[in-house]
């Protein structure tokens, strides 16, 4: 399958970004890793309450597929982590480079 790239905002609730920030860093990530995802980068505009991040995958499957793989792990149950309890919206786009 050809890599792709996701662009992902979130919209976090009011006072909660610095939490949302940690636990995606030190809980979300090292299993996306271990999924075989990369972390293109990350960025807070905290003006806005937004989280922006760059999310790929370049595998044998499709990104919907090693996501879903990512939404059933055991890992991910065990996390305890609710989106909703961070984040009002979200907003998910398919990318392409262009460089």
């Amino acid at each position: 399958m050809p890599k792709t790239t996701q662009l992902r905002t979130y919209t976090v609730r009011e006072g909660m970004v610095d939490e949302w920030v940690e636990r995606w860093r030190e809980e979300i990530v090292p299993l996306r890793l271990k999924l075989g995802f990369t972390v293109d980068g990350a960025w807070v505009d905290r003006e806005r309450n937004q989280f922006v991040w760059l999310i790929s995958y370049d595998g044998p499957e499709t990104f919907a597929e090693r996501n879903a793989l990512y939404w059933a792990s055991p890992e991910r149950k065990a996390m305890n982590l609710e989106p909703d309890d961070y984040l009002l919206h979200t907003d998910d786009r398919t990318v392409e480079p262009q460089l």
